[in-house]
């Protein structure tokens, strides 16, 4: 005999829905309703994620705020990035920070987030107005989306490893992505 499970699914996720899922270490991201959940990241993951949040921190005007894994609303999905840089006057209590008061968001990619991070986030991050999206690749790679038009975004900018890269939005700041892992 089968146990039965003790927990029934939504069948469209919400964002009331994610308060009920554990702290377990897993991100969970809802997209038009469906529930996305990623495992913890990795040792690499996170020491980019950790280096390139104090370089942020140290470049930000006063009044900004550089968190980690902060969920973000966006039209039709509640996400995580890795890294958000809130603008001075836009930073709430809370779980969920509406995409208006969001200047950046950083995603680096793993093997199980890689397809996502490059199709389906940044259309949505795109789609919600969010002025810069930086990604970093497998590879070490760092590109750099501005311009955020309905479909997507206008510009990118690549910054390989042992090459400088150099930003004015939303602060200046310039590093080698190189410098980024551990």
């Amino acid at each position: 005999m089968a146990a039965e499970p003790d927990f029934t699914f939504p069948a469209v996720w919400t964002e009331d829905d994610l308060a009920t899922l554990p702290e377990d270490g897993h991100r969970y991201e809802i997209v038009d309703g469906s529930l996305i959940m990623t495992p913890p990241a990795s040792y690499h993951h996170q020491s980019i994620s950790f280096n390139l949040s104090l370089l942020l921190h140290d470049a930000a005007f006063k009044g900004w705020k550089v968190r980690t894994e902060l969920g973000v609303r966006v039209p039709g999905a509640n996400l995580v990035p890795d890294i958000v840089v809130l603008r001075p006057d836009g930073a709430r209590p809370g779980l969920w920070q509406a995409a208006g008061s969001v200047a950046l968001v950083v995603e680096i990619a793993s093997k199980s987030t890689k397809v996502f991070d490059d199709e389906v986030k940044k259309r949505l991050y795109a789609a919600a107005g969010i002025p810069s999206y930086w990604q970093i690749t497998q590879d070490g790679d760092l590109l750099a989306h501005s311009g955020p038009k309905p479909d997507g975004y206008g510009d990118t900018v690549v910054a390989a490893p042992g090459r400088v890269f150099d930003a004015a939005e939303p602060f200046p700041i310039r590093f080698d992505p190189a410098d980024l892992a551990d």
